[in-house]
């Protein structure tokens, strides 16, 4: 077995790619907030991939951790030299590893916050990225406006205050840097998010404009914030895979990162004080990020939800087993190709029928064991971004909507808190408590759980939709989860 570490890189067993570039010879180049699972399988990894064609040693990055999670991958990372192993897990039981090196340092930023702010502050840095999920930028679920009345900004718009969250650093780093003469750099983030660049700047900007009107206006005027969509499913690692590693590939990794084999990062080209050649390792940088994203959003995301809550409710807890039967795998493909992809714009360069079926492949990987648990998590914020918009764009223009329906009627019947067998149920949503308390009077009041007007808006008024989610939900009542998707095939 062998520890990562610089010096047992070259002990490595054949066959496990790893860093071919002298990473002492390499110096940071982006500040990367939220070192999580996704982030070492995506942006890292191309990075990484660049660097080994002997490009972007000047584009090493520093991960920052502002949460008190995150210093259990402070731990894990520090122990081996910022290393760490990527494990693609290729359907038929084929695994592939390589170690990644492209993480050059790791600061968990509660323990020297002076120190983060100044390499923010640095010229060598150039990006500041994000991936601290939807619920870290801080917007108002109903509003979309910054939370000023969060507990941790209440603290740091206070005068001198140090930073707490990612705004404060952001915020912080950019008053120096403006200070000093220094270009600011890009904040690119890499959530799953529309318009995630859009969404970025308007936080950062509102943040910074309630500590310092003026900066804020500057920060507003002068901050490049590109959008970009993202893709990769990357599930969390399990104790399990942490052996799997230790048994096929002999390297002991106290936090390895596993994934498919699929990976794509659409990047709008806008870094105004330069990035890493990321075209050559096969991302694609384009004008307009939006047709992308709504691709994925429409296809991907919502077809997970799609997916999710029927499996659940039919005792199935992995997400393979679900796209894996013909049944689901219909109701999937009908709901992208007939309701879906009719909502989309022309997106270029990709053939929609084969993604739609490539999202069907990936889906059914059984090496990645995605949980249902995890894609039922949040919900309230996950449907209204994601599968809503599909349903509002085929009523305007009077397209089908009856799958789309009966979607929301499984999560209806999934918020009961208990799935077709009586097995209880563990519900993961910001709106638990009041989304349990409507779902309990399904029964009584079919259309309970769309009342609320929070989460679903006018819908309720819509009497197309009221009437193909009432049908849905009462299948779902008298027949069960697999019959009704047969039903709305």
């Amino acid at each position: 077995m062998t520890k990562l570490s610089n010096t047992t890189l070259a002990a490595l067993p054949e066959g496990v790619s790893r860093p071919t570039y002298d990473r002492a010879k390499a110096s940071i180049g982006i500040v990367h907030f939220g070192v999580g699972g996704f982030h070492r399988a995506h942006q890292a990894m191309y990075l990484d991939q660049l660097m080994n064609r002997g490009e972007a040693l000047d584009w090493g990055i520093c991960g920052v951790g502002v949460m008190p999670g995150d210093m259990r991958i402070r731990d894990a990372l520090k122990s081996q030299d910022c290393l760490y192993s990527l494990m693609v897990k290729n359907p038929h039981g084929r695994y592939e590893a390589s170690v990644i090196g492209s993480i050059l340092d790791f600061k968990y930023a509660p323990d020297d916050p002076e120190a983060v702010i100044e390499l923010m502050a640095s010229k060598g840095v150039r990006i500041v990225s994000l991936t601290i999920t939807e619920g870290g930028y801080n917007f108002h679920h109903v509003t979309g406006k910054f939370n000023l009345d969060n507990p941790d900004v209440v603290k740091e718009l206070a005068d001198g205050a140090t930073p707490i969250t990612v705004f404060g650093y952001v915020t912080e780093a950019l008053r120096r840097r403006r200070e000093r003469g220094i270009a600011p750099f890009t904040v690119s983030s890499c959530d799953n998010i529309q318009s995630n660049g859009d969404v970025a700047k308007e936080m950062v900007c509102a943040f910074a404009k309630a500590k310092d009107a003026e900066l804020g206006a500057w920060i507003d005027s002068n901050v490049a914030f590109p959008s970009a969509m993202v893709d990769r499913i990357t599930p969390v690692t399990a104790p399990e895979d942490i052996t799997e590693l230790e048994k096929r590939f002999g390297i002991v990794d106290a936090w390895p990162v596993v994934c498919e084999p699929f990976t794509q990062w659409v990047v709008e080209d806008h870094f105004p004080q330069g990035r890493p050649a990321y075209e050559k390792v096969g991302v694609q940088m384009v004008e307009d990020v939006v047709p992308y994203e709504l691709m994925k959003l429409r296809l991907l995301n919502a077809s997970h939800q799609a997916l999710t809550y029927f499996g659940y409710l039919a005792g199935r807890r992995y997400a393979h087993e679900v796209a894996g039967d013909p049944i689901f795998a219909t109701f999937l493909l009908n709901y992208m190709e007939i309701e879906a992809t009719p909502t989309l714009s022309p997106v270029p360069g990709i053939d929609l029928d084969a993604y739609r079926h490539t999202l069907i492949e990936r889906f059914s990987n059984p090496e990645v064991r995605d949980t249902l648990a995890r894609l039922c998590a949040e919900s309230s914020d996950r449907i209204p971004k994601w599968l809503l918009p599909v349903v509002h764009a085929e009523l305007e223009k009077g397209g089908d909507i009856s799958r789309s329906a009966a979607v929301v009627a499984s999560w209806a019947r999934y918020a009961e808190g208990k799935d077709e067998q009586g097995a209880p149920i563990e519900i993961v949503d910001r709106l638990k408590d009041e989304l349990m308390e409507i779902a309990s009077h399904n029964n009584d009041n079919a259309i309970a759980f769309i009342e609320n007007r929070e989460v679903f808006g006018d819908l309720v008024d819509q009497p197309r939709f009221v009437s193909a989610y009432r049908q849905a939900l009462d299948s779902l009542h008298s027949v069960g989860a697999l019959e009704t998707v047969r039903r709305f095939s």
